[in-house]
């Protein structure tokens, strides 16, 4: 079986280098769920993003992931969150603590960067074990999915007071 491998840019807090970004076939835009101040930043760093990474006729996959979800203080809620519909790109919920959906972003890029809509991962990833006490329950995760999918339905705002 061949393999393929792929450049992948972490776009992370306010650690952006473009230099790295150079040759990457797709990135993650991360930020925390726990400050608003880190999704401020978003729309700054998606554009500094695609002005290193894309070309006028092909856009890398990204996809925009909030961490830190397992915390009950949340000061950007997914009613919030709309600058991933703004740009057609996917938006994941995390938590690096407890390894909730850690996978699922790599999962959207790989299907995107292949094609494969039903592609799977084979093997779990090697996931350092949670922190003890810092679990997600399924109750915290269906409460999760389905304010994502209250916010994927909402009309977006006019303006861009959300960020």
């Amino acid at each position: 079986m061949m393999m393929t491998h792929y450049a992948v840019c972490l776009v992370c807090l306010s650690v952006f280098l473009p230099c790295r970004s150079v040759g990457a076939k797709c990135a993650i835009i991360m930020f925390d769920v726990s400050s608003r101040t880190t999704y401020n930043s978003v729309p700054n760093w998606h554009r500094d993003l695609t002005r290193v990474t894309d070309t006028p006729s092909e856009h890398i996959p990204i996809v925009l992931v909030g961490n830190k979800v397992d915390i009950k203080d949340r000061q950007v809620k997914s009613s919030k969150i709309s600058f991933h519909r703004r740009k057609g790109i996917m938006y994941c919920d995390v938590s690096a603590k407890t390894n909730f959906n850690f996978e699922q972003p790599f999962l959207v890029l790989a299907r995107q960067l292949t094609g494969k809509k039903d592609l799977r991962f084979v093997d779990k990833p090697a996931l350092v074990a949670p922190e003890a006490g810092y679990v997600v329950t399924e109750e915290r995760k269906r409460e999760l999915d389905a304010e994502r999918l209250k916010a994927m339905t909402a009309e977006l705002p006019d303006d861009d007071e959300d960020l």
